[in-house]
């Protein structure tokens, strides 16, 4: 049995008495200083780690005065805090041990659009790619361009003045800021843009915070403007922090705070919006993919390029494509980069052509191809170019970048303890220089005998280099130094600096070498705004006038410190939890991805795979430090039986006040609003499992405390459920009886119990040509014989619930030549895994494996209906039985029927006049990445056309939408992603692959959608 667990940092009074009296003064948003809400904003994408005092959710701007004047009074003089966007940061802008105000909950107001002008106003926490969906109706978009666009908040952008592909033409965002609007630390709200004559006077003479800043930073910017323009270096990626550069215009004696303020990482105030300039989007969008037989043969041809007036060029290494290979982002690129023949390919340039005038761009992309076939013709090629391929469908273009961007993450899911990790990642030199730097820096890294992974802007001169270290070594975290203080001397040898994209964070340790006398500059700059070193302190410097405080350090405390009070065989085992770098892929804003429902509804970091992953180390460490083995414990409670005496402790555990505040309970409550829909297992980019180590956790949970009573059920439904079938009206009514929906509800825990199947499923097969599976029979019949059947596999639910899309399987096999052999039915399990009975689970997976690989043997195709149940035997059942598992294969309806298009006739015109629209299972499109293409080809076979429909979850997932607890949610997350489709499409021509879905249709409209096979079946 596992012990309680108690949290190890304790929040100071003070901070909780501030807590108390913000929720006292009628503060609107949230409040949260639990320990999973602490945890959950600990980290970011770095390999730092910093447990918060609390966080704060302002729900508009007059929260955020609200909280900034509560923290003047005197007795709340010493409160620090750092402002907080998606975090994403690679280098811990964003981490502190004080008050984390986060502002991308709430903050997401998106109003004052200018069309003519092509303006825009923005809160804090609007997430750019949120924002260029909205406005793509009227041609425009926001142009900066970065890798985590789908989570990145215009507060962080701005915040770290974020650029990627495409800067050399589209810039970085403080090029498209207007105006900024921020709380002071004195809680005035004021809004900083360019200002000159009378009005910049004006505010100078303010006396006030404001004008002490426009002061400040006035005479700076005009008296050191020599040494400004000497230390500042001439990149496209001009340095963060702050940008004394170019903030003053010495021919219009124009100034503008805002540039200050852009890329300050959130030292200086508390953005609360901006007006943002947009973009028209361009008319004319191509790429030119180039693959070369060495990584240094692609940097070296990327000048080149730069000169074809592209764009952009972006390059990947192979250590990156190879990654992406294994990746469920490679089945929509593996047509767009293709190997080369008898060719080794270790690096690829990505060259984008963009613009208004299509000839223009369109010559300018021939004249790249040309010069290219005349690389390839000549006998002696010497810039290593092996081939190429172009894209000039949006949709192909979109994908190759999908898996650039996808390419930060990617390095994090290598083999082994030693990961490619975020800290000299966004070096910047002189383009022309980049290929020489790259060579120090590869000999710089080979002789610590690591691997790396490299990506990036060629055309900027920016590279992302990822070491790859084990930071649960402390020997490794000496190494980090290292090789940070090497790059920094290396960067400064080529004329470049150490952060040209990502931000400095960690690595304001070397602001004061850089900048040399003008960081005193930087120091006042920071004093005006910030004397007290209150916001985000130790980050970019500390004020002036301060000696006391100190920069955060690149020693400072890391991940891997706490990762290492983990044994290492238990990491290993719960690898798919710890091996979360924080790359923040889930916090996607976009509905129709399938990652992750619950964090989409709710906008609740912990519930979010990452949140989980974090909880669920900590809960580890904590366990080994309480002296628990979790392994061993484990394997107790596989080897044990019931006992009554563990049954009485349980029921003392979970009766005893004093458990209250153990943490494993704040863990359950993340996991429980889990669906357990698997995307997170193939979406994230380090393949962070949390339904794995969801149903590993509730089993050692559940050996303290008692179960809810729904979970007997749940663990014998499957068992019970063919009975049930067997007198499904009798049920059906006694389960529409009020009483009966009251007891089920109250005693069990469920609602909305599904109606079972008339005629039953018994029935509707003696009406077919269908039969049982007799195994000697089977057997005995000769390979011709046996090639004319395929065989059946149920699952309890669809048979039970859903009888009829079996009887029309049946009818669509037949139709195309086959018999059917109906399995006998097998407990399936996946309902045990989702619950965490794990013994149990394993048991029935065993049994069931075993019964599959003798049917197996019979050399006939085994079908299974329900995508979820079908995928368990390929994904559940291989990590709980390992080799053990045999070689069964289970197909899905669609593998089945694409490996039998021969047997598929087109329907007559007459019935091809309809279109249908498909919904696959969250699972399916998940771990089946080519679901959509699969049925639409099988539809095209038939003669139909059908249209996918990319659609998130539709919040049923298995029982998890008939749980009480669970009811609401399940319902308002149909409504979100799957109501408006009815709304667009008639429901008689929607299409749903999944059980669950199809249940949680009529439970929601009360209506029947059809699963695809059913059109099949009926039309062929």
């Amino acid at each position: 049995m596992i012990p309680k667990i108690n949290p190890e940092s304790s929040i100071d009074p003070v901070y909780l008495n501030y807590f108390n009296r913000l929720k006292d003064a009628n503060f609107l948003g949230d409040i949260e200083y639990s320990y999973s809400s602490r945890l959950a904003v600990a980290t970011d994408n770095s390999v730092y780690q910093r447990l918060p005092q609390g966080v704060i959710f302002p729900k508009n701007r007059d929260d955020v005065v609200l909280a900034v004047k509560l923290a003047s009074e005197p007795e709340f003089a010493g409160l620090k805090f750092a402002p907080r966007g998606g975090g994403t940061g690679t280098n811990g802008q964003s981490l502190t041990d004080w008050i984390v105000m986060d502002l991308s909950r709430h903050m997401r107001d998106i109003r004052e659009l200018n069309v003519n002008e092509r303006t825009v106003f923005v809160e804090a926490g609007v997430i750019k790619d949120y924002l260029n969906q909205q406005i793509k109706p009227h041609g425009l978009f926001f142009s900066p361009e970065l890798s985590t666009s789908n989570r990145a908040t215009f507060g962080g952008m701005i915040s770290n003045d974020s650029s990627g592909q495409g800067s050399l033409k589209y810039g970085k965002t403080s090029q498209h800021v207007l105006t900024v609007e921020a709380v002071l630390l004195d809680g005035s709200l004021v809004t900083f843009g360019p200002v000159s004559g009378e009005a910049l006077q004006a505010k100078m003479n303010q006396e006030n915070m404001e004008g002490r800043i426009y002061r400040t930073v006035y005479n700076i910017a005009k008296e050191k403007r020599e040494e400004i323009l000497k230390t500042f270096p001439d990149l496209n990626r001009f340095l963060t922090g702050y940008d004394l550069k170019h903030v003053y215009n010495p021919e219009t004696d124009t100034l503008d705070i805002s540039r200050i303020i852009c890329g300050a990482e959130g030292t200086l105030c508390f953005i609360t919006g901006a007006r943002i300039d947009l973009t028209p989007i361009p008319s004319y969008r191509s790429l030119v993919v180039i693959k070369y037989d060495s990584f240094d043969s692609a940097l070296r041809h990327a000048p080149v390029l730069v000169e074809a007036n592209a764009l952009s060029v972006e390059t990947v290494d192979s250590k990156v494509f190879n990654l992406a290979k294994q990746d469920i982002v490679w089945h929509s690129v593996k047509e767009l980069i293709k190997e080369v023949p008898d060719k080794t390919m270790d690096g690829i340039n990505i060259v984008e052509f963009a613009g208004w005038d299509n000839e223009l761009e369109g010559s300018r992309m021939k004249s790249l191809t040309d010069s290219l076939d005349r690389d390839l013709g000549a006998s002696g090629n010497t810039r290593g170019i092996i081939g190429y391929q172009t894209c000039t469908e949006l949709k192909d273009i979109l994908a190759v970048y999908a898996m650039r961007k996808k390419a930060v993450g990617l390095l994090g899911n290598a083999e082994g303890d030693a990961k490619p990790i975020a800290f000299t990642e966004d070096t910047v030199v002189p383009p022309k220089h980049l290929a020489d730097y790259i060579q120090e820096f590869r000999a710089l890294l080979d002789s610590h005998n690591l691997t790396y992974g490299m990506f990036g802007h060629v055309d900027s001169g920016v590279l992302h280099v990822r070491p790859a270290l084990d930071l649960c070594n402390p020997e490794q975290e000496k190494t980090l130094r290292e090789i940070s203080d090497a790059v920094v001397a290396l960067t400064a040898k080529y004329g470049g600096i150490m952060w040209g994209e990502h931000g400095r964070g960690y690595r304001a340790e070397y602001g004061p070498e850089f900048f040399g006398s003008l960081f005193v500059e930087l120091r006042k700059v920071k004093a005006a705004f910030d004397p007290g070193n209150r916001i985000n302190p130790g980050k970019i410097c500390v004020p002036f006038g301060n000696d006391t405080d100190k920069l955060v350090s690149v020693d400072d405390t890391k991940r891997g410190s706490f990762d290492r009070q983990i044994p290492v065989e238990v990491r290993h085992s719960f690898r798919v939890a710890v091996s979360c770098n924080g790359n923040g892929l889930c916090f996607n804003f976009d509905k129709t991805a399938p990652m992750c429902p619950t964090y989409k509804l709710l906008g609740d970091r912990r519930q979010s795979p990452k949140g989980r992953a974090g909880l669920t180390r900590e809960w580890l460490r904590l366990m080994q430090l309480a002296g628990a083995d979790v392994l061993s414990e484990e394997k107790k409670l596989d080897e044990s039986g019931f006992s009554l005496k563990a049954f009485f402790e349980k029921v003392s555990n979970t009766l005893n006040g004093d458990n209250v505040n153990d943490f494993s309970h704040e863990v359950r409550n993340v996991m429980d609003c889990c669906l357990a829909c698997k995307a997170c297992a193939s979406a994230c980019p380090v393949k962070v499992d949390v339904p794995d180590f969801r149903s590993r956790f509730l089993n050692l949970y559940f050996s303290r405390y008692l179960r809810p009573a729904g979970d007997i059920l749940v663990k014998n439904i499957e068992q019970v459920t063919p009975y049930m079938a067997k007198v499904p009206r009798f049920l059906n009514a006694v389960n529409g009886l009020a009483p009966v929906k009251f007891i089920t509800k109250k005693l069990w825990g469920f609602v909305d119990v599904p109606v079972m199947s008339y005629p039953t499923f018994n029935t509707l097969v003696k009406s077919t040509d269908a039969e049982y599976l007799d195994l000697d029979r089977m057997n005995r019949l000769s390979a011709e014989e046996r090639g004319k059947y395929v065989i059946l596999v149920q699952d309890a639910f669809t048979s039970a619930y859903d009888a009829k899309v079996i009887a029309d399987f049946i009818v669509l096999a037949s139709k195309m030549g086959r018999k059917v052999a109906i399995l006998p039915l097998k407990p399936n399990g996946k309902v045990m895994h989702i619950r965490g009975y794990m013994k149990e689970f394993a048991r029935a997976a065993r049994s069931t494996a075993d019964f599959f690989n003798q049917v197996y043997g019979l050399g006939i195709p085994m079908v299974g209906i329900d995508p979820a149940m079908t995928l368990c035997y390929r994904d559940e059942y291989r990590k709980i039985l390992g080799d053990s598992r045999g070689d069964f294969v289970v197909q899905l309806t669609q593998e089945w029927l694409l490996d039998n298009l021969d047997s598929i006739r087109p329907v007559s015109a007459e019935k091809a006049g309809h279109e249908y629209y498909l919904m696959a299972h969250c699972t399916q499109k998940s771990l089946k990445p080519t679901t959509h293409a699969d049925w639409t080809r099988i539809f095209a076979t038939a003669g139909l056309k059908l249209v996918p429909v990319p659609v998130g979850c539709c919040g049923m997932a298995g029982l998890y939408g008939h749980l009480k607890a669970n009811v609401e949610r399940s319902k308002e997350i149909y409504r979100e992603n799957w109501a408006p489709v009815f709304k667009k499409y008639p429901i008689e021509y929607c299409l749903a692959t999944g059980y669950s879905c199809r249940e949680q249709v009529r439970r929601m409209e009360e209506k029947n959608v059809l699963h695809p096979l059913q059109v099949l079946s009926t039309l062929l």
